[in-house]
């Protein structure tokens, strides 16, 4: 991804009425490679930035703080989400980044599980980390030996390298909101 500044640099240049020259001279390089810097048709070494920066008196956080804001951002709409089902169970991705090898990355779903049926395996669990949320309904969560009972407004949280099984004891559909780093990405592979 590359960066432009240079509409900043031109801007302060021109608000403290230096020439080109004049602050090529004070930065020690050409003017000509200013003017380039200033249109975006090329971008400088650091130090040639920190020498400008010194003469125009820039705050680097000014010069890079739209790079700061102008990270990514996935917006996941309502009837466009991707939705499996199988065996009672009905998954609808939330949202997952962009990137799955970056060190955070994540995904998170809703998952709809009707009384009787349950999501997971009590014979393997995979690398990372789960956090579910209730948010209907009545739950046994099984993770090798271990049961728990959560109901509406429970949450929990576990390493998913154990098999590990979320159950629906209650009469009424179970509602869940569950997240996993790093993603499975079981969606793109049914």
């Amino acid at each position: 991804m590359k960066y432009y500044f240079g509409d900043k640099i031109r801007a302060v240049r021109k608000r403290k009425e230096y020439t080109l020259k004049y602050l090529a001279e004070k930065a020690g390089v050409s003017d000509s490679l200013i003017s380039q810097i200033e249109r975006n048709k090329v971008s400088p070494a650091i130090d040639t930035l920190l020498s400008i920066a010194d003469v125009l008196d820039i705050d680097l956080e000014y010069l890079f703080a739209d790079y700061k804001k102008s990270k990514k951002v996935v917006i996941s709409n309502e009837g466009k989400r991707k939705i499996v089902a199988a065996d009672g169970v009905v998954y609808e991705q939330i949202s997952r980044t962009t990137d799955e090898k970056e060190r955070f990355a994540f995904e998170t779903y809703v998952i709809k599980i009707q009384a009787g049926s349950k999501s997971g395996s009590s014979e393997y669990g995979h690398p990372g980390k789960e956090t579910g949320y209730i948010m209907e309904g009545r739950a046994e969560f099984v993770t090798g030996a271990d049961s728990y009972i959560l109901e509406k407004g429970d949450s929990v949280s576990f390493d998913s390298d154990i098999p590990h099984i979320l159950k629906n004891i209650g009469d009424k559909e179970l509602i869940a909101f569950w997240a996993v780093t790093p993603p499975k990405n079981f969606m793109d592979k049914i």
